[in-house]
């Protein structure tokens, strides 16, 4: 039997995305394979016997049995080099733009562009030298990508040897060969800016990392109450309307992150529109250029090919990984993984396959705990040594809001982030909506620390303080709906007053607004001290006699109100008002 024959075989049967082939007997699990006339993409995904089951990343409409399917022998993999920032790429890591020149605004089946640029010259400027020895993960030279973004040239995983050339600088396609070595086997490889990469196989790492650096991301809520540490996990649940992909947006705008990796997972059109017009137009906060010279995108819309969308947050992690063992801190966000759940579940249910919760296939679980388990802070392989990470954050939209069903309490067992959001507090227009009572963070702990050493050494007692009027406001509530406001006494109205503050005044964060739409550890630690230092100074000015209604109308109440408008430049004006604060109670109690 030739080779032609063992990679050739025929449709027996098409049911939506899955075809089911025969005659491919030298087939493996996960190879691409081209299917019918047009050559529509696919990746075995089950093998029985004489059959082969192929999920199908385009339309199957105009195929029929005994149409060709050819095997290419090789995984579904991407593309990686010089060329990924600042691009849009649909699930499977073609780019969107080069597909519109290529067939115009709608994308024909069957369509292909790689991934990459071909014909751009990178300036590359090598780092190594003949007579180097060269293993998996040296850097062997650069490029200079964007105006704030070094590219660092890699070995690829699994080779190494010695350079048996010399080395040149200067401009190069991905395709051309800048280093060649020799390996142990006496075997000549060419090593070119650009490699392939299998999307389901996590990339090799030298060491795995405790994160204990925080991501800032500028928003209160979470900065401060539920934190999320660089190489962690997180999952932000909530219903339709919670604003589940404008704190996406804002996660990948003020993170303080070196690469962002955007994942719209099955989302609506409209919504992924507004993210592809939007993101070009945003400006970098850190470095004034646009967001995109550090952002890639992968837009798989609800109503692209189901198979392709399972694929797409592998297409990401993939990318970020990547990034990461550059050095590079990097955060993933997908949204939704609901969506790639629903995507999964079709596809089980073609394989007719035994179905378990909600329909879900009995592997939903697994399948996430391996996704999130490739986030992490790491030692990259390689030469010279370094650290990177990635940051993995994915929304779920569960059906009617409800947390109890299988995809959010899967991606609860493996995250240690939960970000709850409740769309009764978006129709009250608290934004961001995430409720402070039912979400939490397991690097809360270990990130106080870092408050505490890096910011203030009080930081993580201001925050444990907060959340504990915020509870002992939720236990008041009850009790003034069931008796009214005046059972309370004068020390429980101070509370409820001070965690209306901490609602309002603090953790209620405007996205649009020019100076609140971000606010730095520095300023987020001065205003939750003004506020718990009223706090304070209220119960014992109530102690020692002073009028409650004087107290709820202090002047300096407003103030507290204005720090979240106040510029990061005025941070001593801040600063200054939790003396203010105490001279106001001091003068009042003893004059």
């Amino acid at each position: 039997m030739t080779d032609q024959n063992i990679f050739k075989g025929k449709i027996e049967r098409i049911s939506g995305p899955l075809v089911v082939a025969s005659g491919l007997s030298g087939a493996k699990m996960f190879d691409l394979v081209r299917v019918g006339s047009e050559g529509l993409v696919g990746e075995i995904i089950e093998i029985r016997g004489e059959s082969t089951y192929i999920q199908v990343y385009e339309a199957t409409e105009g195929l029929k049995p005994g149409d060709e399917v050819v095997s290419t022998g090789k995984p579904l993999s991407v593309e990686l080099g010089p060329g990924l920032l600042g691009t849009i790429y649909d699930g499977v890591g073609r780019p969107l733009k080069a597909l519109e020149e290529l067939w115009g605004p709608f994308v024909i089946r069957g369509a292909e562009a790689p991934t990459l640029n071909r014909t751009k010259r990178w300036h590359f400027i090598p780092t190594v030298k003949p007579g180097n020895t060269v293993e998996t993960g040296d850097i062997i030279g650069e490029v200079q990508e964007t105006l704030n973004f070094v590219h660092k040239i890699m070995v690829p995983p699994f080779i190494k040897g010695g350079i048996v050339r010399e080395v040149f600088e200067g401009g190069f396609t991905v395709e051309e060969p800048v280093v060649i070595i020799e390996t142990p086997d006496g075997e000549k490889v060419e090593l070119k800016m650009m490699h392939y990469w299998p999307v389901r196989v996590p990339r090799p790492v030298k060491k795995r990392l405790t994160p204990r650096e925080p991501l800032v991301t500028g928003q209160r809520v979470i900065d401060s109450l539920f934190p999320v540490a660089k190489g962690g996990t997180a999952c932000i649940p909530g219903p339709f309307g919670s604003g589940k992909t404008v704190t996406q947006h804002q996660l990948a705008k003020w993170s303080n992150s070196d690469i962002v990796v955007f994942v719209g997972c099955g989302e609506r059109g409209n919504e992924m529109a507004d993210v592809l017009l939007e993101f070009p137009e945003l400006q970098d906060p850190y470095s004034g250029r646009p967001l995109m010279e550090r952002t890639v995108l992968i837009a798989n819309t609800s109503n692209m090919p189901v198979a392709a969308r399972e694929a797409s947050i592998y297409t990401g992690i993939t990318i970020a990984e990547y990034f990461r063992d550059m050095g590079y801190d990097v955060t993933l966000q997908a949204d939704s993984t609901s969506r790639w759940a629903e995507a999964l579940r079709e596809i089980s249910g073609r394989l007719e396959e035994m179905p378990g919760e909600e329909g879900y296939p009995a592997y939903l679980a697994s399948r996430l705990a391996a996704f999130y388990e490739r986030a992490g802070s790491v030692v990259c392989l390689g030469r010279p040594e370094r650290k990177g990470s990635i940051t993995a954050i994915g929304s779920v939209s569960p059906p009617g809001g409800d947390l109890s069903e299988p995809v959010v309490q899967a991606t609860l067992r493996v995250v240690k982030v939960f970000w709850a959001l409740e769309d009764r507090l978006a129709y009250e227009r608290h934004f961001p909506a995430i409720n402070w009572l039912n979400s939490y963070s397991l690097y809360l702990d270990v990130l106080s620390r870092y408050y505490n050493e890096n910011i203030a050494p009080d930081y993580g007692e201001l925050i444990r303080e907060a959340m504990k009027l915020l509870q002992k406001e939720d236990e008041l509530k009850e009790i003034v709906r069931l008796v009214g406001l005046e059972a309370l006494s004068g020390e429980e109205r101070i509370v409820l007053e001070t965690a209306r503050s901490i609602r309002e005044d603090f953790l209620q964060q405007n996205a649009f607004h020019p100076v609140d739409a971000y606010a730095s550890l520095e300023k987020q630690y001065w205003m939750l001290k003004n506020i718990i230092t009223f706090h304070h100074f209220a119960i014992e000015g109530y102690r020692h006699g002073m009028e409650l209604e004087k107290i709820i109308s202090a002047p300096v109440r407003v103030e507290i109100a204005k720090m979240k408008f106040m510029p990061e430049t005025e941070m001593e004006a801040i600063k200054k008002l939790n003396q203010t604060i105490r001279d106001y109670f001091q003068k009042k109690v003893t004059g």
